[in-house]
């Protein structure tokens, strides 16, 4: 049977949809219609599905809102999305309180234990507070919605190129783009409908990468199992115990993943692993490689964006020949590369990565005209990233376009020295003061045992110094 899992718990689809539909008829009894947003500030757990589908149901976007931000934040996004109905776990109540409208309808999830367990939270803290309103009562006192669903897309708050977080709101999708968009989903994602899929999500549903790819198993009606908090050990054992097909990933769970004990990688099957794509950040070729030859030619990539889609991707295969590369333009897919002056670069040239995936509708960002006009060149978007194409058409990023720094008329990439230090293993031996003033500082990295003066690394922010001026220790050459 199709099913959401997490942890000891268990909903059938047919009890899900029965609740997104009394979550519809509870929400236009709140008076939501007209497409006015409906905010969500949940971990991953069943009422996320909930929210998003009763939401959907009526026409209106779900505003997944980071469950990190503290009151001022989330005031602020409530504000700027104008949601006044917002749905949240108990346990996050504490840190929100202070920054929420007077005149907002706040619905509280009790928090799940095995929510509660992942992120160690009293068990006081896990129940709706006295005089608020219960999710699960509020959302079985309505009946079952039996009006055909409107269909809508979230609308997620990113910072995109810079200030303060915006909006992302899709226009609507046009008939031609439903089959392309479910097209370029199998192809990024690897997910296909009326196939036996096992979903495992890790990652935390206020992305929108993560979020689009839970959305879209829940669509095709694949199985999916809720991580509550990745853990490295504990992921394996999920893959192990439900028969995990697919994942969506991140680099840094590479890493962590890679940093196991043998005897410990070595402990559970993962032989069921049919499709794991990764983003939201370059992943360093070595960390690739050492993943492929642990799990297999199963692990994919793709390069996008909240604004843009996904409009490039690659397979494992690709990534072993094509080592640092982010993929190329897939179906849909219009990637550019251009100089500060406007013109296009050549071929290896690196300039500002433009692009778009044309399988999903265009976006505004609600209420800022003006910054959506500054974010787009040609049709595509820019969202601020620094790289080039090869001779096959393959994408290398280098960097921010924020984060690069020019020194001696040399540009350094600070992603670079970020790349060359993953993995490494050494102990914070002080600051760097630069003899010159400049706008970046580093925190240099010394390994136990190695000469005075060798720099294991740098941290996030990498000075503007030039090639040679770094030594790192014999074997882990830092780059510039």
């Amino acid at each position: 049977m199709t099913m959401i899992i997490s942890g000891e718990r268990r909903i059938s689809y047919p009890e899900i949809h029965a609740r997104i539909a009394r979550t519809g008829t509870g929400f236009r009894t709140l008076g939501l219609r007209d497409g006015a947003p409906v905010a969500a500030m949940l971990r991953n757990d069943f009422a996320l599905f909930e929210v998003a589908g009763g939401a959907a149901a009526l026409g209106s976007p779900v505003v997944p809102i980071n469950w990190h931000l503290k009151a001022e934040e989330v005031g602020y996004i409530l504000s700027d999305s104008g949601a006044d109905i917002l749905v949240c776990h108990a346990d996050l109540l504490p840190q929100i309180s202070n920054g929420l409208p007077d005149d907002l309808r706040l619905l509280v999830v009790p928090t799940p234990p095995e929510v509660a367990a992942a992120f160690s939270i009293a068990p006081a803290l896990t129940q709706v507070p006295d005089g608020m309103t219960d999710w699960d009562r509020w959302r079985d006192t309505h009946a079952p919605s039996l009006e055909p669903p409107l269909g809508g897309s979230p609308m997620f708050y990113t910072s995109g190129t810079t200030g303060m977080p915006k909006g992302v709101r899709r226009k609507p999708m046009r008939p031609e783009q439903v089959a392309a968009s479910s097209r370029v989903g199998t192809i990024a994602y690897g997910i296909k409908p009326n196939e036996e899929q096992v979903i495992l999500m890790n990652g935390p549903m206020y992305h929108s990468a993560p979020n689009s790819y839970g959305m879209l198993a829940f669509r095709h009606g694949c199985r999916i199992v809720l991580e509550p908090r990745f853990d490295p050990e504990d992921m394996l054992q999920l893959i192990a115990r439900h028969r995990v097909t697919h994942m969506h990933m991140v680099p840094t769970m590479f890493v962590r993943l890679l940093r196991l004990p043998e005897e410990v990688k070595r402990r559970y099957d993962l032989s069921a692993l049919r499709f794991v794509v990764h983003g939201a950040a370059p992943c360093p070729p070595h960390v690739k490689r050492a993943m492929i030859d642990w799990w297999g030619p199963v692990i994919h990539e793709y390069f996008g964006s909240t604004e843009t889609g996904i409009p490039v991707w690659h397979s494992a295969q690709e990534a072993l020949a094509k080592p640092g590369t982010v993929g190329r333009a897939i179906e849909g897919g219009i990637v550019k590369i251009f100089r500060s002056d406007g013109d296009p670069c050549a071929v290896n040239e690196p300039g500002e990565i433009v692009m778009r995936q044309t399988a999903v509708p265009d976006f505004d960002y609600h209420g800022k005209a003006e910054a959506r006009a500054e974010a787009g060149r040609d049709g595509l978007v820019s969202v601020g990233d620094v790289g080039y194409l090869d001779e096959d058409g393959y994408l290398f990023l280098c960097d921010r376009k924020r984060d690069m720094v020019i020194s001696g008329r040399v540009n350094i990439y600070p992603a670079e020295i970020e790349n060359a230090l993953i993995g490494m293993t050494a102990r914070l031996r002080g600051v760097w003061r630069p003899r010159r003033r400049i706008r970046r500082a580093a925190l240099c990295l010394h390994r136990a045992g190695a000469g005075r003066g060798a720099i294991v690394g740098c941290g996030t922010r990498v000075p503007a110094r030039t090639p040679g001026q770094f030594q790192g220790p014999k074997g882990h050459p830092v780059p510039r």
